[in-house]
């Protein structure tokens, strides 16, 4: 969340309906269908040190269709809806989103220059 909106002060509890909006639908596609993330694959001592090795990056959408466990209807599920999904549009609907909320609050200059 603070990924999102930032560190600000939000008081106004009409705002938590509109960033509830933005996360449940329009964030969580967008973070899930087109952002890649690197895990974690080994992590060992060596000493006083640890050295970490990750996998490649792939999204949460990838993970899940190349997972043997998820069953087949459910991958073609997903296949369906992240075909319909364009990154660009989604981005720009978070955008305006976005806006909106930062209209009915006052922010720092930091947030606004995100903006």
């Amino acid at each position: 969340m603070r990924h999102l909106f930032g560190y600000d002060r939000f008081d106004n509890p009409g705002l938590v309906a509109l960033m509830n909006d933005l996360y449940a639908n329009e964030w969580s596609l967008y973070q899930n269908h087109f952002c890649p993330s690197m895990k974690l694959a080994s992590k060992e001592r060596i000493n006083a040190k640890y050295r970490k090795t990750y996998d490649t990056p792939q999204t949460p959408y990838q993970r899940v269709m190349n997972s043997e466990h998820v069953q087949q209807r459910t991958k073609s599920t997903l296949k369906g809806r992240h075909d319909s999904l364009n990154p660009f549009t989604l981005r720009a609907s978070i955008e305006q989103k976005l806006r909106a909320i930062f209209q009915l609050v006052r922010v720092t200059t930091n947030v606004r220059q995100r903006l």
